[in-house]
């Protein structure tokens, strides 16, 4: 199904391209309904693809550890961005696994479709790569992050980048699933979790998380969160999703 002018408008990184480029764009998507858990890329296999979140819809980029037993989450990516084949040119592997944390309506476009796009206009080749001056940032600020904060700190700021690109406060995960991504032990995520649900901060269901004071979490969490959000506000302001 090619995607009409709400669905590119959904992803904002798309809606706020001129509309010649988003008339380029159109006609070479496909519309697709993924649910959490969908591998949009492996790790080592071709970029063949393009994938724009729309709306609440939600993917990361994780890279595995030695003995492949968890995946270590570097990058969150929601309706701002888009996942593979950005910058790149000719056919190239993908060093990350890129997978759908929360589901929802995402675009997607052949990679060598969007390569000849951006060869035809200019502006759409600045404004990806723009786009990945600004992925470069968070994955180099997490990396940053899991070096020097603490697991309370990097466990509020995880709940606020993926309430903010859900535009929720309910978020599917469970403690096991938040511990994979911090790349620690579960008993660490669920003491912190209990803490902070007898501080009143999140309530728990089954497999989920709600935020009920944010701005709590905000004055848990490191100030690695609201450093991407300052650059991406300097290099492409409007773009990244407030919660």
């Amino acid at each position: 199904m090619v995607p009409t002018s709400d669905d590119l408008a959904s992803n904002i990184l798309l809606g706020t391209l001129k509309d010649d480029d988003r008339r380029r764009l159109a006609p070479q998507m496909k519309v697709m309904d993924l649910t959490s858990h969908h591998v949009l890329q492996q790790a080592g296999d071709e970029v063949v693809n393009t994938w724009f979140p729309c709306g609440g819809a939600m993917a990361a980029f994780c890279i595995a550890t030695d003995d492949d037993s968890t995946a270590v989450e570097v990058a969150l990516v929601g309706s701002e961005g888009a996942i593979g084949g950005i910058v790149s040119n000719g056919h190239v592997p993908a060093y990350a696994t890129a997978r759908v944390r929360h589901g929802g309506r995402f675009l997607r476009i052949k990679t060598t479709a969007l390569e000849q796009a951006k060869l035809d206009s200019i502006a759409l080749r600045h404004w990806f790569s723009r786009y990945s001056d600004c992925l470069l940032a968070q994955v180099f600020q997490t990396s940053a992050c899991n070096a020097t904060h603490t697991i309370t700190q990097r466990t509020a700021k995880w709940l606020l980048a993926a309430m903010s690109r859900t535009q929720s406060c309910e978020l599917q995960m469970t403690h096991e699933q938040l511990a994979d991504v911090l790349g620690v032990g579960r008993t660490f995520v669920t003491r912190i979790i209990s803490r902070l649900r007898q501080e009143g901060t999140i309530e728990t269901r089954r497999g989920v998380f709600i935020v009920k004071n944010e701005q709590v979490l905000r004055d848990t969490a490191c100030g690695c969160t609201t450093a991407i959000e300052e650059h991406f506000d300097t290099v492409m302001h409007g773009i990244y999703p407030s919660a």
